[in-house]
């Protein structure tokens, strides 16, 4: 069997470290949790390559560099409760589960679900969820940190309701081929959404622009 750790550490010191990411905890989840076993099983030497990486049609496991950064701009808490839509095949859930108190993991692809279920078996701060990503879990919530794991034109209302306020939100608003990283924060009941960095990931299912959107 392939030993993957010398690659994780490579990925950590070349991807994830020289991108600004420096928090600890996000560090050691991402030199501790096994990336290959969260990846299709041919795209297993893949697994550490700095690109998204097709796990479904349409869904892609983000890229190190983007969900690091998405991640240390959330910066989860220990206490806090973090939604994650578009969970795959559980690999951000697996790093959250590191960092905060729980983690609840949408995912609509019933086979990836069943995967990803296998994967996340035994971390008991874990709660799979199915169901239309756009309507979240709002029966889990309220949530502190929401991260949208894949792109967006528009984040659906039944998601920003289920934040609480002071929490923030997470996700990469998608315009054709380019695409933001922004982050969203809960303050007063409106979500402010700032720039954090540019990357890329198709757009969700029920994340598409609605009429009278604009970037």
């Amino acid at each position: 069997m392939n030993d993957f750790s010398p690659r994780r550490t490579m990925m950590v010191d070349t991807q994830v470290r020289p991108n600004d990411v420096t928090k600890f905890t996000i560090i050691d989840a991402m030199l501790s949790v096994p990336r290959e076993e969260f990846v299709p099983a041919p795209l297993r030497d893949a697994a550490y390559v700095g690109e998204n990486l097709e796990i479904s049609p349409g869904r892609v496991m983000l890229e190190p560099r983007t969900l690091a950064k998405l991640l240390d701009a959330l910066d989860p808490q220990p206490d806090d409760r973090v939604m994650i839509l578009g969970a795959g095949l559980g690999y951000t859930a697996a790093l959250v589960a590191r960092m905060a108190g729980h983690v609840v993991a949408v995912e609509d692809v019933a086979d990836l679900a069943t995967q990803a279920a296998a994967r996340l078996n035994g971390l008991g701060n874990v709660t799979l969820a199915g169901g239309p990503l756009a309507a979240g879990a709002a029966k889990d919530g309220p949530y502190d940190c929401i991260l949208v794991e894949g792109g967006a034109q528009d984040v659906p209302e039944a998601i920003l309701a289920q934040l609480k306020d002071g929490g923030r939100i997470g996700a990469v608003f998608m315009q054709g081929a380019l695409g933001q990283a922004r982050i969203g924060h809960h303050i007063d009941g409106k979500i402010n959404w700032r720039f954090s960095f540019n990357a890329t990931a198709p757009v969700l299912v029920g994340f598409v622009r609605k009429q009278g959107f604009t970037f």
